[in-house]
């Protein structure tokens, strides 16, 4: 009996110290813990667990020691369950300090990304501006781009316009010309298109200058010396 009560003893005494080694580890894990919140509490879970665990040990050492029929063996046991209960309760101290370090340390950390949001924010602020005085730019620009390619295009039809009214009175004053009964004859074949459309606009300019001049003062003589002359 008594050997079955000292084997009982030692294995109690093992596990205490097993127990006591894990708590320790996990809150020095809790100490280095920077979050999220949901790892420290999945951390204090299995440090409830191994104090339970260990407080069951100790009580089975405890009541092991009042079961010994020697006082001073049923001494020393007592004297031992004392020592682990206190080193259960510094336990338990130094587990309450590493869970309000850890917890200031959560804090500091939400603080800062809540400030760097900020600032995130603030930038995103900042570029969307950008963006916008940019894109404003831009479409001054094309409106500017659109505004010149409307007046070249004006310009252009206007010039087609010009070119239209210059071709007509041409066809007009080779039209008075042949009324007034001139005769090329063979020279015909050296005028070209550039002594027409040159003798047409000095025509058209003449004309402009005396409205009142009709077709009737073509004669043919003058013809002949317009072509004499080429």
């Amino acid at each position: 009996m008594a050997a079955a009560q000292d084997v009982h003893v030692r294995i109690c005494n093992q596990e205490i110290v097993k127990f006591d080694l894990e708590v320790k580890a996990l809150i020095q894990d809790i100490r280095d813990c920077s979050g999220p919140l949901s790892a420290l509490t999945e951390l204090n879970t299995k440090v409830k667990e191994k104090f339970q665990q260990l407080r069951h040990r100790i009580q089975e050492l405890e009541q092991s020691a009042k079961e010994q029929d020697k006082e001073s063996e049923k001494q020393v046991l007592l004297q031992e369950v004392e020592n682990h209960k206190k080193q259960m309760l510094s336990n338990q101290t130094s587990w309450r300090k590493a869970n309000l370090t850890c917890k200031i340390a959560i804090d500091n950390l939400e603080k800062a990304e809540l400030l760097q949001g900020g600032d995130l924010f603030r930038q995103r602020k900042t570029a969307k501006e950008s963006l916008a005085q940019t894109s404003s730019a831009i479409t001054e620009s094309l409106m500017g781009i659109s505004r010149m390619m409307s007046q070249q295009v004006q310009q252009s039809e206007e010039a087609m316009q010009t070119l239209a009214h210059y071709g007509y009175d041409v066809c007009n004053l080779l039209q008075n010309c042949s009324g007034a009964g001139i005769v090329w004859g063979q020279d015909y074949r050296g005028v070209d298109g550039s002594w027409l459309i040159l003798h047409g606009l000095s025509w058209m300019q003449m004309k402009s200058s005396n409205p009142c001049q009709g077709p009737s003062s073509w004669d043919g003589s003058s013809s002949q010396n317009i072509i004499a002359e080429s």
